[in-house]
């Protein structure tokens, strides 16, 4: 085979690839087992002031500490490591090319690298990283990896809606199951 013709099935399976995580249905679950809409204030998605970070870019999911932190979709863990605002969190690759974030983890379950199954445990609510002190709670986020230019307005770091969604419409609000 030529590197011409080698090129050009890279690019087809990378284009295969691509198309596929557009097309695959993401339906969610609240990722804190037990927890409902009730459980977070809507409000607080892009929120100001909110700390070193300015904007608040996820909501916060109030639980008791240890409660497991569920995958709120399938999809592939990327990342499960500590970071200084987020302290122990897990990213999860999903459906439509976003990753789902849940920052403030007092443990870990599964591995980098590993498929997780909506539903499965990824960890449990704590407070670590800039929550110490504050009450045990889960920290979500969704960013896109496909920018939504239309999102962008004037707000304080607006350009960033681009990438960042509201995670409670994500879990579609009083639902549990989302877009």
């Amino acid at each position: 085979m030529t590197k011409k013709r080698v090129g050009k099935l890279l690019l087809l399976v990378a284009g295969l690839a691509f198309l596929t995580g557009l097309l695959l249905p993401q339906r969610t679950v609240i990722p804190v087992l037990g927890a409902t809409s009730r459980d977070w204030n809507a409000k607080t998605f892009w929120f100001e002031p909110w700390g070193r970070s300015g904007v608040h870019k996820g909501i916060d999911i109030f639980a008791r500490k240890g409660t497991p932190v569920i995958a709120a979709t399938n999809g592939l863990v990327v990342f499960r490591g500590e970071i200084p605002m987020g302290g122990k969190v897990v990213a999860v690759m999903g459906p439509k090319w976003r990753l789902h974030y849940y920052a403030h983890l007092d443990s870990f379950d599964g591995k980098a690298g590993l498929l997780v199954a909506k539903g499965e445990a990824v960890g449990a609510v704590g407070d670590t990283g800039n929550a110490a002190g504050t009450p045990p709670h889960l920290h979500y986020s969704v960013f896109t990896i496909l920018p939504y230019p239309w999102r962008w307005d004037g707000a304080t770091q607006g350009w960033k809606k681009m990438f960042i969604l509201d995670p409670g419409r994500v879990l579609g609000g009083t639902r549990g199951s989302g877009v």
